[in-house]
């Protein structure tokens, strides 16, 4: 196994994170540091350690939550709380972390867990795991503006293009859009809307793949197992 996706089944962090870990010389095999995050092991006979705590396969958690505007998706952060503080100690103890992330303002689902090779699954475009937002505006929108935010924008040098986004039949009229993205860039929807002139009041995200929030208020989570988890989100469900 590689190394940088030993550190993400152990729960240490993603796999892409696991890999910065390595680089930073975080991380021994039987006693020598590694820079190579591909560099492979033996998950029999090679000693793993990260930062002089050796490692092993953590029991497999997973996680959805409805995060509360106000919490930050990070293990630790300096100044605001975080999503694991939610967490029971029991489910803490297992190293999860957030899968993707929501910015600090926003709110809504979120899945947590200490499975890399399952969080890297959902999080890459090439799986086609869309994610849908419910936006309110700070002012009304009309067709004409829809149609321009259909066609995408220009962002940090890269093309982003919305798969849906419309008017809901929400309070209050003409301010709540439904957005639908398949790529999970940083505060995309929020940028996309200040593209064309908007802010945005409130943000929430309702569903990942077919798994959607309907049951869990907010600041509330449950423990799925993995089929069940899997299962809602290829084939549909609510939480």
């Amino acid at each position: 196994m590689r190394l940088n996706a030993f550190l993400a089944s152990c729960g240490v962090a993603s796999r892409r994170k696991s890999e910065e870990i390595i680089l930073s010389g975080r991380v021994k095999v039987n006693g020598k540091i590694v820079l190579a995050p591909y560099f492979s092991i033996s998950q029999g006979s090679d000693a793993v350690e990260c930062d002089g705590k050796k490692l092993s396969f953590s029991d497999k958690l997973y996680v959805v939550m409805n995060k509360p505007a106000g919490v930050v998706c990070a293990v630790t952060d300096k100044f605001d709380p975080v999503v694991v503080e939610l967490l029971t100690p029991a489910m803490r103890a297992k190293r999860a972390y957030p899968v993707g992330r929501l910015d600090r303002e926003s709110e809504g689902l979120l899945i947590l867990t200490n499975d890399g090779a399952f969080a890297q699954s959902v999080q890459h475009p090439s799986n086609g795991i869309s994610k849908e937002y419910e936006a309110l505006l700070n002012i009304e929108i009309n067709g004409r503006q829809i149609e321009r935010w259909r066609g995408g924008f220009e962002i940090e040098g890269k093309k982003v293009k919305p798969l849906l986004v419309e008017i809901m039949d929400k309070e209050p009229r003409g301010r709540w859009v439904r957005v639908v993205v398949g790529e999970g860039l940083k505060r995309e929807v929020r940028v996309m809307a200040n593209c064309i002139g908007f802010g945005v009041v409130n943000l929430m995200r309702r569903r990942i793949g077919k798994l959607i929030l309907k049951n869990l208020q907010v600041g509330q989570f449950m423990e799925l197992s993995f089929s069940e988890l899997c299962t809602k989100i290829t084939e549909g469900g609510f939480v």
